[in-house]
């Protein structure tokens, strides 16, 4: 038996042999288109990271304008900014960064940074780059801003497990980003006259690892960390070397957030040891030796209380405190004068 080609010619005799070596070419051939493709996807993944987070065809920014926010309410919001002469607010369950220039505008009015995160919860910048975490896909996404706009112009994959936390230490020129599940703080700074973002030093808090902590509070050379291992760990900022650890009740366990306000330690928590929100309020004490026995004030009562508070940051001159499961009270703002809370405010 032979192959016949298209002019009727006889080819080669088909055996055993000949079937072999077409059946080893015709593999050959798949395997190279599959390495083909698969570098092919490869390069676009890789170019798909460093692609602005808006899609376009233009290249010129400046012919572009901010696509507005579609929502009129917030849901689960986490974090409230002022970066230069811009608000910021994460909107972290529509997955998106919304920005405005006043608190003022309805929520339909504010524009949108990026809405491709997944469940992102706080945002930082050096004044040159903007990080924010990208909690659920493990990553942290750099934007830079071009005319009205932010770009996604890089992405540091593998950032932990559902890193949730960055702040930008100005002594240290340092961002700080935590990854809530494993102990670890990614210190990620940015090159020298460039844009471009690198990863410096992993530092860890070994007992933290598999315990999920929401934030981190840096105070002059220390840092804290409310972990849900139920205690709050004061540790060296240079080296992560634990100094203290102050025990807390059952009922504190699932802590969102140590801040110091006007000579007292606030304290957002969620949850309790079991997970229920219902045992979520906001407390204070000015000793954190004072919480194992449970000597502490809550304060939730001021911001009306029943919902879940979630992580309080300061602008200028006042505290912005994000919350859930309350509608209409989802953003509050406050000042506090020799120890008093006042001007207690629900902006959204």
């Amino acid at each position: 038996m032979y192959f016949i080609n298209n002019s009727g010619e006889k080819q080669f005799p088909v055996t055993k042999r000949n079937l072999f070596l077409l059946l080893t070419l015709l593999l050959a051939g798949i395997l190279a288109l599959y390495i083909r493709n698969r570098q092919a996807a490869e390069t676009i993944l890789r170019l798909s990271e460093t692609e602005p987070a808006y899609e376009q065809s233009a290249a010129d920014f400046g012919h572009m304008e901010p696509r507005q926010n579609p929502y009129a309410d917030l849901s689960v919001p986490t974090y409230v900014t002022k970066i230069e002469d811009t608000f910021f607010i994460v909107d972290c369950y529509h997955n998106q960064i919304i920005y405005s220039d006043s608190l003022e505008r309805p929520l339909y009015e504010w524009n949108i940074m990026t809405d491709q995160i997944n469940k992102g919860h706080t945002l930082a910048c050096d004044g040159v780059v903007w990080l924010t975490d990208d909690t659920e896909n493990h990553r942290i996404l750099v934007f830079e801003k071009k005319g009205d706009m932010f770009v996604h112009t890089q992405t540091l994959p593998d950032t932990g497990v559902r890193p949730h936390y960055i702040v930008y230490h100005e002594e240290k020129q340092c961002f700080y980003a935590w990854s809530s599940m494993t102990g670890e703080m990614y210190l990620l700074r940015r090159e020298e006259d460039s844009s471009r973002v690198y990863i410096s030093k992993i530092l860890k808090i070994p007992t933290l690892d598999g315990i999920y902590v929401r934030s981190f509070t840096i105070l002059e050379d220390d840092i804290y960390f409310v972990s849900g291992n139920s205690s709050i760990i004061r540790a060296d900022l240079d080296t992560f070397e634990i100094r203290e650890e102050y025990p807390v009740p059952d009922a504190l366990a699932g802590m969102v957030q140590l801040t110091w306000i006007d000579n007292y330690w606030y304290i957002t928590v969620s949850t309790d040891k079991q997970g229920n929100q219902e045992a979520a309020t906001i407390l204070r004490t000015d000793d954190l030796h004072k919480l194992a026995a449970s000597d502490y004030e809550d304060v939730y009562a001021a911001f009306i209380g029943g919902g879940t508070p979630y992580y309080i940051s300061y602008v200028e001159d006042r505290y912005y405190l994000t919350e859930h499961r309350l509608p209409g009270h989802s953003v509050w703002s406050f000042r506090s004068e020799n120890g008093q809370l006042q001007d207690i405010t629900a902006i959204y």
